[in-house]
Formats: C-alpha cells, sequence, structure tokens
C-alpha cells in the first residue's frame, strides 16, 4: 500500500504500515523500526554495506528538473532508501516503479507558500510546518543520512535536526537571488546553511556561485555534481526513419521542427520563441510541456499569443510528454528560452544526448554545458532576433547543424552521464555521514 499522509496535530504519532495506498488522514510509521530499511548487509540484494541508509526528501508530487536527479538516485539506492514527499503526484508512481518506498507528508498551507511569501504569510501557516518538521525529523531517525532535495525540504527537514540529529544533506537546485525568492525565504535559507545543514551539493557553479553570495561560504566549498541523463534511453528511439516517427507522435513528417520542451512559465520563454517563430515563416514550433504551480494563465496567453501573430497552425502544444526521447528526437533543432539563469539546464543536455542541436539562453548553468559553435549556439536571454537568427542559421546550414549535434551527444556521454552523476553523488552522501 502507498501512504498518503495528511500531516498530523502535535500529538503522538500511531504506526503505520509501509507502501499504503492512497488513503486521506493517515499517519506514517514515524516510530516502528521494523519500517526503515535493514541495517547494512554485505548479503543483501542490490544493497552496498558501503552506502548509509538515507532519507529523501522532496517538496513536490508533479515532474522536474530536481525530481528527474532524486528519481535516478533513489533508484539508485532503493534497497537503502525511502523518499518523503511532501505533496502527492506522478512523481510517486515513478518512484514506486523503481521500487522505491515512499510516504507522502503533506499540509495543502504549507504546500501552498509561494517563494515571494512575505512574513505575516509565513507565521499563518507555522503550525502545519511544525507538524511537517516532526513527521520528517521522527521518519528520519531511522536512517543515516536526511537528504534534501528542494527548498521546502531544506526548511521542513533542516528545522528538525534537534529532534533527528542525523547528518543532513542539501542538494542545492536554484540560483539563490532576489530574483528568484522572496526575502524571508533567503533568510532562512542562509540561517539553515549556516547552522542546520552538515553539507551542501550544488547542481552548477552558477548555482554555487549564488550559494557563496549568500551565505558567505568560501567560492568552491561546496562540491558541483551535474545532473546526469540516460544518454541510452536516447539511443534506442530510431530516429532513422523520421517520417515515421513523426507519424507516431501525431506531428507534421516534412516540416522543419523547434522543439521547446519545459514546463509552461512566464521565465522559460515560450513567448520568446513564439515571437521568433513569427519571422521564420518556413519553421514550425512544438511546445511539449504542461503549466504547473498555477500557471494556467499564462499557458492561456500563449494560444492567445499564436493567433495574434498568425502562427496558429504552426505551433504545437503538445502538452506534457512522458517519452522526452522520442519527442527530442523527432525535431530538427531544440530550444532553450528561458529569460532568467537556469541553475543547470537539463532539457540542454537531453537535447544533445539526443544528437539534436540545441540553440540556448546564455546565462547560468547553460554556459557551462554550451560551448558557442562547439556543442550548441547560445543566444541572449530574451533576444527575440537573436533566436530567430540563430535558428535561421542552423536551417540554413545543415552541416553545421550536424557537426554541433554530434560534439554536442558526445560532450552528454562522456560529461553527463547517470553512471558519473551516481558515483559522484553517492560520495557525497558517504562524506555527509561521516
Amino acid at each position: 500500500m502507498r501512504p498518503t499522509i495528511d500531516a498530523p496535530p502535535l500529538a503522538p504519532l500511531a504506526p503505520l504500515a509501509p507502501l499504503a495506498h492512497s488513503l486521506p488522514l493517515v499517519q506514517p510509521a514515524l516510530s516502528d523500526p521494523a519500517a526503515a530499511p535493514a541495517a547494512p548487509s554485505s548479503t543483501a540484494a542490490g544493497a552496498s554495506p558501503a552506502i548509509p541508509r538515507v532519507l529523501f526528501v522532496d517538496q513536490s508530487g508533479q515532474l522536474g528538473g530536481a525530481e528527474f536527479a532524486l528519481l535516478q538516485l533513489a533508484g539508485h539506492c532503493a534497497a537503502r532508501s525511502e523518499v518523503v514527499l511532501l505533496a502527492d503526484g506522478p512523481f510517486r508512481a515513478r518512484l514506486e516503479t523503481l521500487g522505491v518506498r515512499v510516504q507522502v507528508i503533506n499540509d495543502a498551507r504549507v504546500s501552498n507558500v509561494e517563494r515571494q511569501a512575505s512574513v505575516l504569510n509565513c507565521l499563518r501557516v507555522v503550525p502545519g510546518i511544525l507538524r511537517q518538521v516532526r513527521a520528517i525529523a521522527a521518519r528520519a531517525r531511522q536512517f543515516d543520512v536526511l537528504f534534501l532535495n528542494t527548498q521546502k525540504a531544506l526548511v521542513l527537514g533542516a528545522l528538525g535536526k534537534p529532534l533527528h540529529r542525523k547528518p543532513v544533506i542539501w542538494y542545492q537546485h536554484d540560483i539563490l537571488t532576489r530574483e528568484h525568492f522572496g526575502r524571508v525565504q533567503l533568510s532562512v535559507v542562509k540561517w539553515l546553511v549556516r547552522f542546520a545543514v552538515d553539507h551542501v551539493v550544488v547542481n552548477s557553479q552558477a548555482s554555487a556561485r549564488s550559494l557563496a553570495a549568500l551565505t558567505g561560504m568560501a567560492a568552491g566549498s561546496a562540491p558541483v555534481v551535474y545532473n546526469g541523463i540516460d544518454a541510452a534511453a536516447f539511443s534506442r528511439v530510431n530516429g532513422g526513419d523520421m517520417a515515421a516517427l513523426r507519424r507516431r507522435l501525431g506531428l507534421p513528417e516534412q516540416a522543419w521542427l523547434a522543439g521547446l520542451f519545459g514546463r509552461l512559465a512566464p521565465w522559460k520563454g515560450q513567448h520568446i520563441a513564439l515571437d521568433a517563430l513569427a519571422r521564420l515563416p518556413d519553421a514550425q514550433l512544438v511546445l511539449v510541456g504542461a503549466p504547473l504551480f498555477g500557471e494556467d494563465a499564462y499557458a492561456q496567453r500563449l494560444r492567445e499569443q499564436a493567433a495574434a501573430l498568425g502562427v496558429t497552425n504552426r505551433v504545437h502544444f503538445a502538452g506534457f510528454q512522458d517519452d522526452v526521447p522520442a519527442w527530442m528526437k523527432a525535431m530538427d533543432v531544440i530550444l532553450h528560452t528561458s529569460t532568467e539563469p537556469e541553475p543547470f539546464g537539463r532539457v540542454v543536455v537531453e537535447g544533445m544526448a539526443a544528437a539534436r542541436p540545441v540553440i540556448a539562453s546564455a546565462a547560468g548553468g547553460v554556459t557551462e554545458i554550451v560551448r558557442h559553435g562547439r556543442n550548441g549556439w547560445l543566444v541572449k536571454p530574451g533576444d527575440v532576433t537573436a533566436l530567430a537568427d540563430a535558428i535561421g542559421t542552423l536551417r540554413a546550414d545543415p552541416a553545421l547543424a550536424q557537426r554541433l549535434a554530434e560534439q554536442a551527444l558526445a560532450d552528454a556521454r562522456t560529461e553527463f552521464s547517470v553512471e558519473q552523476y551516481l558515483q559522484r553523488m553517492t560520495q557525497e552522501i558517504r562524506r555527509a555521514a561521516r
């Protein structure tokens, strides 16, 4: 069974059988040692005695970049780990498919606190925060390490350190600036990193710089572990017969397609791509992704923008698609149009692994991935003219596009492999557990 846990009141917690099906108002097995993974054993199937027992915590039930990274890591450590989610959703099912134990400890009021929340709004959810802190801390006592994968997970997991007294590792997936987060949230993160977190790992140099600026930590003190991309998943897609692949996906077989992948959100820049498309009469745009976190109004504005530009018949709103390798292989070029610095740029590496030329915004972690003119093409963020010109350049020069794509594939395999990611991250977990 799978547990869906509404954060319990501040009272003694009763045990719950592990892997309970989705049931409301059920409490977790927070004090039941039998519910935790077994202690280290050299004979346990799939377990390594050198890997500590890990409790992972993530705030989302949806699948984003941070969640895909955790999916790989938790699956790798499935025999010796458990994942606590602070919201339910498809992420839970994906984890359980890999054999990962999952519990959901949610409080709707806490889940709805926004990044730019005021002090007053934060104070209103303090009771819910305390309930979740106690629940996570009680569960963490059964493990060797508490691994916090997102910012809300950081707050709720690290605040409970006096209760669980376990080493805390935080995998930072964000650029910590006022452009992205409110003053209250940044202050809390700064305090927790200084006094409650034992080990921080960052997903890019860009994220590391923002951490150093916020906390005063020495530059380079937090190790950089890039996300890993499963290049083999892309190689399994037969992209040789482009017409057949597009036919299977319901895409026009003969069109020149530019694909943009990611959730529909203003800072992801889909509106920039639409403006660029209006200048390219021979191209079509495929938007793969759906709105999350209350961004439905932006998705509607994109459709209205396409109609106003007269490009509705050349824009394909594909929605969320689980088979990203196939969809990327069906494109002629992959676009990344974020208007703000991206902490890493997972979609960029996926486009490289798909052996497609990538045009990306030159900001944040993306500049650590794409080398302009060698394995991709960089443009100024938010610059419609630069984006349209770049698309036109690759459209007119197939040899250049092919050369970029070949080098991109080689770099994705050597610099951003899943194997490297798992090896480095398990090393950091061991280090935190010492």
